[in-house]
């Protein structure tokens, strides 16, 4: 009977503990529902972005081997360049989410403006190195059917590419808006477009000569012209999209301003390109294992990289959301959104893990018949799945330095994450260690964990104390 009060006052405690939880539970559900209407659109663009990559890959292989080699090889160039590009556009978007919530049109109409002379700037810098790629393409160890196949692929992408990155500050400038779901229609709508003109090109149809690599990269080139133009198209016809382009004035120009997004957007695509440069030489030391070994690292690739895609959705409302409760100065807010991201990724990440990994005995036979690569995919999904928490917390950590502008910092996190260790340790791991191509992912997990929990404590210190939590 006299642990009767005992038993009465942990019973009041615990029902207190499940009102706390509760209740913070609660707080949360605004910044989960504005945050997933922010991020749904972005992953349904990338989803569908990936999945017009896969048609095309599809197409162009039932033409001939030799254009699908050329197509892979052409984009291997071309998009260890682009990627830069486009990272470094990202800058837009926290800086005009920053404005445009402490209602600074004038702001918001110059980072616009001097948004696209700093893209051009650097796409005009990336096309000319591309454009020296082109001649020595010859010299890189190719079969010469492939490299001829693949010169003319890479020269349509060249010249579409200064289109696209306008699309991309366009799509930028909208997301610092908070507005996600125009990028989402004008980039479904064009991609629709582009798997037709695939197949006009690819094959001959319509009256067209067929193609092969020539025409899909004719196709990619149309659709990267029509895209900013959409765009641009549905921006003027809306007032309060239109009223920033009538606020574009020559007096807007500002070199300090071009500065700033050079050197915020430069350290963001030093990073992105660095995660490119991790996976393309994977791709490379696996290959020295075999060529069961290599397309057994391609499929499941492929597989984590449509799932990478949500994780995308949600590392860009991280951004958005959190630039915009951060240039409000509402400290509190900016962690809330931050903390209900690393919710959703969880959820999402734990769910993909459990698809990879509980079908990890089915997924294969979706891309090859070889018992020997089959095996090896089965085995690698395993690391693939715990890869999805490791690669999804990484992608919401990026996200939310970025919506605070913090970008130097989390560029020289990824050199030393993805080249200084995951690279050697990959190399340790599957040779000295004989691992095989399963090292090259444990690698992955360990690098990528690394990255994120540096993202997340960078964050941590840079946001300290609180403040009353605004509406939003």
């Amino acid at each position: 009977m006299r642990l009767d009060p005992y038993i009465y006052i942990l019973h009041h405690r615990r029902k207190a503990w499940h009102r706390s939880v509760r209740s913070q539970a609660e707080s949360y559900i605004p910044f989960y529902k504005r945050n997933l209407a922010v991020a749904f659109p972005v992953m349904l663009t990338q989803l569908g972005a990936a999945l017009v990559g896969l048609i095309d890959t599809i197409m162009v292989g039932h033409y001939s081997t030799t254009d699908l080699a050329a197509v892979s090889f052409a984009n291997g160039i071309f998009f260890t360049f682009m990627v830069f590009s486009m990272g470094a556009v990202m800058a837009v978007t926290p800086l005009v989410g920053q404005a445009f919530v402490r209602n600074e049109e004038r702001r918001v109409a110059s980072l616009l403006l001097n948004g696209l002379w700093s893209t051009l700037l650097i796409g005009g810098l990336t096309c000319v190195v591309l454009i020296g790629c082109v001649p020595l393409m010859s010299l890189m160890g190719q079969d010469p059917s492939v490299v001829t196949a693949a010169r003319p692929y890479l020269i349509t992408r060249i010249i579409g590419m200064l289109p696209f990155l306008l699309f991309c500050l366009e799509k930028q400038f909208m997301e610092g808006l908070g507005n996600t779901v125009v990028a989402m229609i004008v980039t479904f709508g064009v991609n629709i477009v582009n798997v037709l003109l695939n197949w006009v090109f690819i094959f001959g149809h319509c009256g067209s000569p067929s193609m092969g690599a020539t025409g899909a990269g004719l196709a990619s080139m149309i659709a990267c012209v029509m895209m900013p133009i959409v765009f641009f198209a549905v921006i003027m016809s809306r007032s309060e999209w239109i009223k920033y382009i009538r606020l574009c004035k020559a007096e807007l120009s500002d070199r300090k301003t071009v500065r700033e997004l050079l050197q915020l957007g430069t350290p963001i695509g030093l990073q992105t390109t660095m995660e490119t440069v991790l996976f393309t030489l994977s791709f490379i030391m696996v290959g020295w294992i075999s060529k069961e070994a290599l397309a057994a690292h391609q499929v499941t690739n492929q597989v984590a990289d449509f799932a990478f895609m949500l994780s995308l959705g949600i590392g860009s409302a991280t951004t958005i959301r959190v630039s915009h409760q951060y240039g409000l100065g509402d400290k509190r807010a900016t962690r809330m959104a931050a903390n209900a991201s690393i919710h959703l990724i969880l959820v999402m990440n734990t769910i993909g893990a459990g698809i990879m990994i509980g079908l990890r005995h089915y997924i294969p036979y979706l891309f090859t018949e070889d018992s020997e690569v089959i095996e090896m995919v089965s085995q690698l999904l395993v690391y693939a799945g715990l890869f999805q928490y490791a690669d999804g917390l990484q992608c919401v950590g990026a996200g939310m330095l970025r919506g605070i502008t913090d970008v130097k910092v989390p560029m020289w996190i990824t050199v030393i994450s993805y080249v200084v260790i995951a690279l050697p340790l990959g190399y340790a791991l599957m040779f000295p260690a004989g691992f095989g191509v399963s090292g090259m992912w444990i690698s992955f997990v360990v690098a990528l964990t690394i990255a994120a929990v540096a993202f997340h404590v960078r964050f941590r210190q840079q946001i300290v104390g609180s403040r009353k939590t605004k509406d939003i």
